[in-house]
């Protein structure tokens, strides 16, 4: 009898694994994870290059998703991304029938399949610690800052709609990323691969949920991740239909099963897991740590404190303006949210306009006591003397562009309930 691993796939199969195993190949592309190693860019950037160079043809000849392709930037969502997976689609097709008809004679693709399935494990693991514990120290989603509570409901896109629900608990957020790492963690091991593949589907899905209904620009990253994991599930849909549907005994599973005959094989193979893991799980925590520090630093900006500000005097070259709604120019107030950054609910485009907002970073001259605001791109777009009238008060002037400016901010007191981070045993009634 011909042991269980060695036995003859059927032709169904066979033409999956290979198609799958090009797809998979190229969205992993494997090669490209040793570009934290020094000097190494150098060379898979000619791959970059050849990938960049394909995706730009294709769809000029074939796919014509946009005439003129964004590139992958915030959004991963952008035409180059569509037309990049038109390409690996097309590509994984042409593929999988050439090496049908040269190949169509062999029984199956055990040891192959071992290593795709390996390679898959490790992507997901990978993602799965990058973004877990991104969410173990709440980073991924922040807690709304009071500029994006003074925004109006309905002015909000989905996307921030849900950014705003999950970074409003970090308890919830903690959560959520605790069992991504536990994916990781249950992939990492053979033993326990096929509950973190059952797990990872789960978490993954609901993620994958989320990006499509509420417009999240990751739907390509995300749908993929939860093909990966269907895929090593289907590798074991024997055992887990035996297991949760028919109620019957279930194999032993054999796809993560390799023989390293040899004694450097197995210490290489230690090796890599090793470095895999210092870096998956220690590098992510390391640089996740330094990025908590430094969001969490108490730090209070002069002569700004962080709050709310009304605009009650606003001088355009000694010209005051009126605090008309329509005015397009005029400043309604002013929210410092941090020591970096705040928004004024103003429509100048000098500043980048978010959900009817205008968003600034900002810099403090102690020499000079002055506050010297920048929009996203660095560009400075006004500079101000503060003088400190009283507790509540700050007096700015200066120049914004080529027009002089006198501002003046009196703190308010607005209240945000949103800020109380509510929580009820006992609730009476319906808030």
């Amino acid at each position: 009898m011909v042991p269980v691993q060695q036995a003859a796939w059927p032709l169904w199969r066979k033409i999956l694994f290979r198609y799958f195993f090009i797809y998979l190949g190229l969205n992993i592309a494997p090669w490209t994870w040793l570009d934290r190693i020094p000097y190494v860019e150098y060379v898979t950037k000619y791959y970059d290059q050849l990938l960049n160079w394909a995706v730009n043809l294709s769809n000029a000849k074939i796919f014509h998703v946009r005439k003129v392709l964004v590139p992958i930037n915030g959004s991963g969502d952008t035409s180059y991304g569509w037309a990049q997976v038109s390409l690996f689609l097309s590509i994984a097709a042409i593929g999988c029938l050439v090496w049908s008809i040269l190949d169509r004679n062999r029984r199956s693709y055990t040891q192959l399949n071992y290593w795709l399935c390996l390679f898959t494990r490790y992507n997901i693991a990978l993602v799965a610690f990058t973004y877990g514990i991104m969410k173990l120290f709440a980073l991924q989603m922040p807690f709304p800052s009071e500029s994006m509570m003074a925004t109006s409901l309905g002015d909000l896109l989905p996307m921030r709609l849900s950014w705003v629900f999950l970074g409003y608990s970090s308890p919830y957020q903690i959560f959520s990323g605790a069992m991504e790492v536990l994916v990781g963690v249950l992939l990492l091991y053979r033993r326990t691969a096929t509950l973190g593949a059952i797990v990872g589907t789960a978490v993954f899905t609901n993620v994958m949920l989320l990006n499509l209904a509420y417009d999240i620009p990751v739907k390509i990253f995300s749908m993929h991740i939860v093909l990966m994991c269907l895929f090593l599930l289907v590798n074991e849909y024997n055992r887990i239909v035996c297991f949760f549907v028919l109620n019957k005994p279930a194999n032993n599973c054999t796809i993560y099963n390799f023989n390293f005959a040899k004694r450097w094989m197995r210490l290489t193979r230690i090796v890599l897991k090793t470095l895999f893991i210092l870096v998956a799980v220690g590098w992510v925590f390391y640089s996740c740590y330094g990025w908590y520090k430094e969001v969490n630093i108490v730090s209070e900006p002069r002569p700004l404190k962080t709050g709310v500000y009304d605009v009650t005097v606003f001088a355009v070259n000694s010209d005051t303006l009126p605090p008309l709604l329509t005015d397009t120019l005029r400043w309604q107030d002013l929210i410092i949210d941090n020591a970096v950054g705040g928004t004024i609910k103003t429509s100048d485009t000098a500043f980048r306009q978010i959900y009817r907002r205008a968003y600034f970073r900002y810099g403090w001259d102690s020499y000079s006591q002055s506050i010297i605001f920048k929009n996203f791109a660095g560009d400075t777009v006004a500079k101000f003397h503060c003088q400190i009238a009283d507790s509540n008060t700050v007096i700015l002037t200066g120049k914004k562009r080529s027009d002089s400016l006198y501002v003046v901010l009196k703190r308010s007191n607005r209240h945000f309930q949103l800020a109380e981070r509510q929580f009820h045993w006992l609730s009476e009634y319906n808030r």
